[in-house]
């Protein structure tokens, strides 16, 4: 496929948080095809700001390499870019714009399941607390996260496989009570900085999104082309997980497969016959992906690929 230069890229960023099973595989090629067919650079961010399984991400990036999967320039980690996303919790903060939350992690469940507000919203409990108040709180020791002094309470976003769509804005977390920069804020911090203006990922994140593109227009930031893929599933209709069995590249080879039919499988599940990137690059067009979940049954064996 010949594209056009285009300023900007894609990205793939994983948690490493153990290997990557199908689900995972089936999202980095998209979000490969998605960069490369539109002319953008493709670049690959360890998530590492949470959970970090030691030489998970090593593997990962083997498994991306072992399906044929490139990626421009060096790979970065997001626990080196902290000072970026602190700076853009102190601009927040000068404007005004955060307050700090006392709030225990039950107590926040039991708010975001109650009946007066919608579905999964922090409802603001602690968002008009007096000095005195706060000084209280903090005598007890209650470690305090910040969440963003929301001036709305819906966002809308374009999608390119789900059209327009309009999400709930909460007070939501941009620093956690151990002052870790919180998934929301880092991510719209780095993807800006790191210039990624096109978003590839499973549609389970799409409630997420009008906070994450209200945030960027907060911080003066461009919102990205989001594409919300959907997600590979189990045989029991849940989302695809390494518990499920042979689900990663190296369960599939102890069951005699290769990386190139493995890839032809996760070609198949899009509605192609190919072995390998290249090949379905030519082929790729996004108006034609499905758009229904991909159900795998991992005690399947691939047959040997064959080229059309």
């Amino acid at each position: 496929m010949n594209v056009a230069p285009h300023r900007g890229g894609g990205r793939f960023a994983p948690s490493p948080s153990g290997d990557l099973h199908l689900g995972n595989l089936r999202t980095a090629l998209l979000a490969w095809l998605f960069a490369r067919s539109t002319g953008r650079a493709f670049g690959i961010r360890i998530e590492d700001l949470d959970r970090v399984q030691p030489g998970a991400a090593e593997r990962q990036l083997a498994d991306l390499a072992a399906l044929g999967l490139d990626w421009d320039g060096p790979v970065v980690r997001q626990s080196g870019r902290t000072p970026g996303h602190h700076a853009a919790i102190d601009r927040l903060t000068d404007a005004g714009l955060t307050y700090e939350c006392f709030c225990t992690r039950r107590e926040v469940q039991q708010a975001v399941t109650a009946p007066h507000g919608p579905m999964g919203a922090y409802p603001g409990t602690c968002r008009e607390l007096t000095d005195a108040e706060r000084a209280q709180r903090r005598a007890l020791g209650r470690p305090a996260a910040l969440r963003l002094r929301s001036r709305t309470t819906e966002f809308e976003i374009a999608d390119e496989i789900h059209g327009v769509y309009r999400g709930v804005v909460d007070d939501f977390v941009l620093r956690r009570g151990d002052g870790v920069p919180a998934y929301n804020l880092a991510v719209v911090v780095d993807d800006a900085d790191q210039g990624f203006d096109q978003v590839v990922r499973g549609d389970d994140l799409l409630p997420s999104t009008p906070r994450q593109a209200y945030l960027a227009t907060l911080l003066g930031l461009e919102v990205p082309r989001y594409a919300h893929v959907p997600l590979v599933l189990n045989t029991s209709g849940q989302r695809l997980a390494k518990r499920d069995g042979a689900v990663t590249l190296g369960d599939r080879a102890a069951l005699g497969e290769t990386p190139q039919q493995v890839f032809s499988l996760l070609a198949g599940s899009l509605g192609y016959i190919a072995s390998g990137p290249d090949e379905l690059l030519r082929l790729f067009h996004p108006g034609q992906l499905p758009t229904r979940a991909w159900t795998f049954d991992p005690i399947d064996v691939v047959q040997p690929s064959r080229n059309p």
